[in-house]
């Protein structure tokens, strides 16, 4: 997901002790000018640069030290030309202590506002490798890759989420979206994983799963602070998902669809969207519509790739507002592993959209694995 240092880091203190050779720099020039130019002429108020130079990238010491060195310089300067009393020089050094003062207290607040930020990205971070666990590259006989797209920048998780669960005849997959942005999008996707994690290996029916994560969703939309929150526009708070069970000793896939975007299937060259019969209402509204909670089976041969996915991606619009053609972008990469494959997604899809996307997008590439030249079907 994320790896390396995060987006937004502070820089490191090499390169910014570095840059503090600019202010140094600027007083030296300043300094020398000054005392070699006419008497007419007067460039000590250009010393004030030098600590409001380094509060933009330095800390409150660094800052005091260079209005330390910036008075040190105007005092050689009057003395040099007249005298530290005279009324001239005098009010150079007052105002070039006062704003050394109030640039020091400026990157003081700074530095305290980026340990703050930089606590929150550790919170961030923290909560998503609890709420949106990374998948196992290997399960059974599946080879499996996810990936996290966050439209937002400093974002580290959203309202898109996935997981899996491991049973005793196969493994269980779930990836949703859901309705909205924010914290409140957060806590609901973190509901949908949580329950799944608790039931995928208790239910053995998976319309009993998604019955059970259907009814985990309408409680907490039920809930007091829930209605509360959502008083004005209660239709509108759901969840769509897409529940998948594969078999270990079978070459075929269960899928229930929850209003979610069908799953494409790779084979020999040709992608082809898994579109179920009567799809289910999204996860939250089943009092609106009435639920058909019936799996369809698919098959799912050896070699063969499912990729799930989420609306992010095929709503991705490119700069004449054409939407990301995810199918035929990925029947061009069939035959590589699940890896290869959203790596390739991956460099297309932020391609298509000039590097930003505008809503959060995820995806998970199911491989299961080919059989060996000697292998005989079980």
């Amino acid at each position: 997901m994320v790896s390396g240092r995060h987006k937004g880091q502070p820089l490191a203190q090499e390169p910014r002790h570095a840059l503090l050779a600019v202010p140094v720099a600027l007083i030296v020039i300043v300094t020398v000018i000054d005392i070699l130019a006419p008497s007419s002429v007067h460039l000590g108020p250009f010393l004030v640069a030098a600590p409001a130079v380094t509060a933009s990238f330095a800390g409150p010491r660094a800052t005091a030290c260079i209005g330390a060195l910036a008075i040190l310089a105007q005092s050689v300067v009057a003395m040099a030309r007249t005298s530290l009393v005279d009324l001239n020089h005098t009010f150079q050094l007052i105002t070039l202590l006062l704003m050394s003062a109030f640039v020091t207290s400026f990157a003081a607040r700074r530095e305290h506002h980026e340990k703050e930020l930089t606590q929150l990205r550790s919170v961030a971070t923290a909560a998503q490798e609890v709420v949106l666990k990374p998948l196992p590259h290997r399960v059974g006989p599946l080879r499996i890759a996810s990936l996290y797209l966050a439209a937002e920048s400093e974002a580290q998780i959203g309202g898109d989420l996935y997981a899996a669960a491991r049973t005793e005849r196969g493994t269980r997959f779930v990836i949703g979206d859901v309705r909205g942005k924010g914290l409140g999008a957060v806590g609901d996707a973190a509901l949908l994983l949580g329950a799944f994690r608790s039931a995928a290996h208790r239910r053995a029916d998976l319309s009993a799963l998604v019955t059970f994560l259907e009814g985990t969703v309408s409680s907490d939309l039920d809930d007091p602070a829930a209605l509360e929150a959502a008083a004005e526009d209660r239709g509108e708070a759901f969840i769509t998902a897409a529940v998948l069970d594969i078999p270990d000793d079978e070459p075929v896939l269960h899928l229930i669809s929850c209003g979610h975007p069908p799953p494409l299937l790779l084979r020999n060259g040709k992608v082809r969207a898994l579109e179920t019969r009567q799809a289910a209402p999204p996860l939250g509204l089943t009092e609106f519509a009435e639920a058909e909670l019936t799996p369809e089976v698919f098959a799912f041969e050896p070699g063969d790739v499912v990729l799930l996915y989420t609306d992010g991606v095929i709503e991705a619009r490119d700069s004449q507002g054409l939407f990301y053609p995810l199918a035929e972008r990925a029947a061009g990469t069939t035959g590589k592993g699940p890896d290869a494959l959203l790596a390739h997604l991956r460099t297309d899809l932020l391609r298509h959209v000039g590097g930003r996307l505008g809503d959060d997008a995820a995806m998970v590439a199911i491989q299961r694995k080919p059989r060996r030249p000697y292998e005989a079907p079980a």
